[in-house]
């Protein structure tokens, strides 16, 4: 009888890699601030393409559950973000016009949420998302970051059923329509105030102001939208 292999991807490689981690937390074996195996340790242990584990380990990242330092390692940031994650949200077929719409509508209530809710880690993580987008030297690194922005903002609300709508929305951000016009429409000086209203939003979260935090993610979302679509 002839076996069947499952081509390795992006996305099994992910559960794979996650689910790794989740045996080392259950074990004791890793704990907040535990250091993770290296890429190519893991690459040789779950014999999957080096591209493939950078890529799950992106995306830890920018969910919170992991950190890298330049020259130290990658560590574990947050145990629990681990387990949150492991439940994969299929993009909706939508349109950047819908995307923005549910944006608007969900974000800046959000961002009011979370400056109650937000603890000093959740604060300390979205400081080190602006970090890294300010750093960022090319397109796709500074989106990654912009994304896990947002996303630290929707978990530093502390609410799991939110949590939840947020990720099916920003799912589709993942689409070939949205991330091809964020592509042609993107500019250095966008970028720069992109960076500044990301700034302002962290500064009302850590204030502990809802109202300020909320009128300000609504003026970044219209700037992008406007941005994206001409429309103001």
């Amino acid at each position: 009888m002839t076996s069947i292999v499952c081509p390795v991807t992006e996305t099994t490689t992910g559960d794979r890699v996650r689910a790794l981690l989740m045996d080392g937390l259950h074990s004791g074996e890793l704990v907040a601030g535990s250091k993770l195996p290296t890429e190519r340790a893991l690459v040789d242990r779950l014999g999957a393409p080096r591209t493939a584990v950078r890529a799950a380990l992106a995306a830890l990242e920018r969910q919170g559950a992991i950190i890298r330092h330049v020259g130290r390692g990658t560590f574990v940031a947050d145990a629990q973000a681990i387990s949150a994650g492991a439940v994969a949200v299929d993009a909706p077929q939508t349109s950047p016009a819908e995307i923005m719409q549910t944006r608007l509508l969900l974000e800046p209530e959000i961002a009011a949420l979370a400056a109650g809710q937000a603890t000093q880690a959740d604060i300390d993580h979205l400081h080190v998302c602006i970090a890294r987008g300010d750093a960022a030297t090319t397109y796709a690194e500074f989106e990654s970051w912009d994304s896990a922005l947002h996303r630290g903002i929707a978990t530093a609300a502390h609410n799991t059923l939110l949590l939840r709508l947020f990720d099916t929305m920003n799912a589709a951000r993942d689409l070939p329509v949205w991330g091809s016009i964020k592509r042609r429409t993107a500019t250095p000086e966008r970028r720069r105030g992109y960076e500044g209203s990301h700034r302002a939003i962290v500064d009302a979260l850590t204030e502990r102001h809802p109202e300020l935090a909320r009128d300000r993610m609504r003026e970044h979302l219209l700037d992008v939208r406007a941005n994206l679509l001409g429309r103001h």
